[in-house]
């Protein structure tokens, strides 16, 4: 078994599947800091889909794109913590 038939008959498919089960958990998430961590497990996902793809097709490219949303999802969670730290300030 190659690695590219590895990647495209084993890896992905379970990537997808945990993509669909936190998809399940947005939107049925009981409160709204378990449906940002679960968006934050969704981008998680798209990075490592993105850098399992860039490995099979031998195209670094798609690591760039990677990384970039590696940062943004950073920033989106740290923004996130800010607000419910200063939400439990006020409260």
């Amino acid at each position: 078994m190659t690695l590219a038939s590895y990647i495209s008959w084993i890896i992905l498919p379970l990537l997808g599947l945990g993509m669909l089960l936190t998809f399940i958990r947005v939107v049925r998430g009981p409160s709204l800091p378990d449906r940002v961590v679960a968006l934050d497990l969704m981008a998680t996902f798209i990075i490592a889909i993105s850098a399992v793809y860039s490995v099979a097709s031998n195209e670094p490219s798609y690591l760039d794109a990677a990384v970039v949303l590696a940062l943004i999802t950073f920033l989106g969670t740290v923004a996130f913590a800010y607000y419910l730290h200063k939400r439990g300030n006020n409260a």
